[in-house]
């Protein structure tokens, strides 16, 4: 297959493309610009140049030629940020890649969603496809959802909802949570009791490509992905600290008072200090509050993907190797 792969100068991005070439399909790796693809370019993949919140940026993609398929990686994850900043990397940047669609032989695209758009204070095993979605909790989950819809709008469109995406060249999850440990006390909410699942970068591609190849039955679906083995939020992050020799240390609070506290906090920054991230915000906390957990039998029942990297192993391949 030819392939686009949009943000593939990006974490997840730069994985999808390589296990793509890896695998003998031709893939065109789509960045903002030459520096951004440093990671990826070879010989045997082709670069296009696009900013992808600019619609005459993105019309000029038709001279890329017939794609077979998109995998739409490119966005803006982030704790914090503005609004405005979200509703152009995720939604407008979305709207612009399916306009040019048609120009591109209309291919099939796999849209990597986020399961942030399930996320609710609230404890969630065992989530499906299914289930009606909360009100988003954040401008991310917000964007995301919005960019869902114009994608399902398309005859030819996937949505992947992954669940914490974690390995090598990660700056996001664990990196965060360790330099959060570094700088103090972390937050033990509600016992320490909060279970989640995450899901090792490598897992992720793989679930692209199976879906890629079951085209005939995954266009029109959304699909689940983690790893399958839910997790104590405080096991993952010890577990991690060990790799790095860092120490973790715990201080329980009452989740209603550090939500109230948080959510001020959060309101005094977009009215003073808008593009300084807080020190935490109310979805960062509340990750480590409850319990979230996905349903990826859907998934496996029509592609035959199941998660293939245990947490041990994720840390392996993150951390190179296990603590001696």
């Amino acid at each position: 297959m030819r392939i686009l792969v949009t943000g593939a100068g990006g974490f997840l991005g730069g994985v999808v493309a390589r296990r793509l070439v890896d695998r003998g399909d031709e893939v065109v790796v789509l960045g903002r610009s030459e520096r951004s693809l440093e990671g990826v370019r070879s010989a045997r993949c082709e670069t296009a140049i696009a900013d992808l919140t600019d619609r005459n940026a993105v019309a000029r993609l038709s001279a890329v030629g017939p794609i077979d398929a998109i995998v739409h990686c490119a966005g803006l994850s982030s704790n914090w940020g503005t609004r405005a900043a979200f509703a152009a990397n995720n939604i407008a940047a979305t709207e612009n890649l399916v306009c040019v669609l048609p120009k591109l032989g209309r291919p099939h695209v796999v849209f990597i969603s986020s399961s942030s758009v399930y996320f609710a204070f609230r404890d969630q095993f065992g989530v499906g496809e299914a289930q009606p979605l909360p009100r988003p909790v954040n401008d991310y989950g917000w964007s995301k959802r919005e960019a869902e819809v114009r994608v399902r709008a398309q005859p030819n469109a996937t949505i992947i909802r992954p669940r914490g995406i974690y390995g090598a060249g990660d700056t996001a999850l664990l990196p965060r949570l360790l330099r959060a440990a570094r700088r103090g006390p972390l937050p033990l909410f509600r016992g320490g009791k909060a279970v989640i699942d995450l899901t090792h970068v490598d897992d992720v591609a793989a679930s692209v490509a199976a879906v890629l190849d079951a085209r005939a039955v995954t266009v029109g679906k959304t699909y689940n992905v983690s790893g399958g083995e839910p997790l104590r939020v405080v096991e993952i992050i010890e577990r991690a600290a060990e790799r790095t020799g860092t120490t973790v240390r715990w201080r329980s609070l009452p989740w209603p008072l550090a939500k109230a506290g948080l959510s001020a906090l959060e309101a005094g920054h977009r009215a003073f200090r808008p593009h300084v991230e807080p020190i935490a915000t109310t979805y960062s906390a509340g990750l480590l509050a409850f319990s979230q957990t996905l349903d990826i039998s859907a998934i496996a029942r029509d592609t035959g993907w199941r998660p293939a990297i245990p947490f041990a192993e994720g840390l392996d391949r993150t951390f190179g190797g296990p603590s001696a």
